[in-house]
């Protein structure tokens, strides 16, 4: 078999789950370095301005699910927020009740959290909570996630849901500056299937689309870029790779020679 008959590494949501529901176009966190803004914005979907406005999908929202092979991932182009929350709920149960093992992915807010635990406990085994922290440092979420919430609501959110018996994971995708090991440090305690390790993917070419003619931003894309440039993923590798909480993003398997697995939905 030559390399053009090889099937393509999964990576991105496929790394995770094996299908993936969204309930919105759109985003009110307004993430600077998002694939699917950016992708919005490129196909004429969305403006760097507009896609903070999100459009509900009422087709989704109402549709009867029905169970799917695979780990489900809800949300994957958005997240959730407090203003679509009962959007998300109503999916989730429709979701859950059908049998379907779902992998809740969010930069949280804790009072969104808390009423999924609440609403959706008898369903707690079919649950792997997934929650965005890239940094522990405020400043650089803020830079990055302009309305995402802060590192402590996160890591407390993390902290609910562990003390409530779910099952836990965190995404350091992207690490948005050389100090993750903060993050790993804080969060491993409250963490019980797994710490995804992952570089910012196409940073400069996201971010011409999402802040045209932002020349801090990007300034800062060629920072963070050279920040975790091949020997910082390799050091990074090396310091973690007995580690068994700490998983690697195909970003980084593609530097350091681990196998990228060509069926989705692995989490491997």
């Amino acid at each position: 078999m030559n390399n053009t008959d090889q099937p393509a590494a999964a990576h991105g949501t496929g790394e995770w789950a094996a299908s993936n529901i969204n309930v919105q176009a759109g985003c009110e966190h307004d993430c600077r370095y998002c694939y699917n803004k950016r992708m919005a914005i490129q196909f004429g979907r969305a403006t760097p301005k507009s896609w903070a406005s999100p459009v509900p999908n009422n087709a989704a929202i109402n549709k009867d699910y029905q169970r799917r092979d695979g780990t489900l991932m809800f949300p994957s182009s958005h997240d959730i927020t407090p203003v679509n929350i009962e959007a998300c709920l109503i999916v989730l149960r429709k979701l859950l009740s059908a049998g379907n093992k779902v992998l809740i992915v969010s930069k949280p807010h804790l009072e969104c959290i808390q009423r999924i635990c609440d609403e959706l406990v008898e369903y707690k085994a079919q649950i792997l909570f997934r929650f965005t922290i890239g940094s522990a440092d405020d400043s650089v979420l803020k830079l990055w996630e302009p309305d995402a919430p802060a590192f402590a609501e996160r890591v407390a959110c993390l902290r609910r849901v562990h003390e409530l018996g779910f099952e836990t994971s965190v995404s350091c995708e992207p690490m948005l500056d050389a100090n993750i090991d903060d993050v790993i440090t804080a969060v491993e305690p409250h963490v019980t299937d797994a710490i995804w390790l992952g570089r910012a993917n196409r940073l400069r070419h996201t971010l011409a689309m999402t802040c045209p003619g932002d020349a801090e931003m990007r300034r800062r894309a060629d920072k963070l870029i050279s920040t975790w440039d091949n020997p910082a993923v390799k050091a990074l590798y090396e310091r973690y790779k007995h580690n068994p909480m700490i998983r690697w993003k195909d970003s980084v398997k593609k530097v350091v020679g681990l196998v990228r697995p060509a069926e989705k939905g692995l989490d491997i």
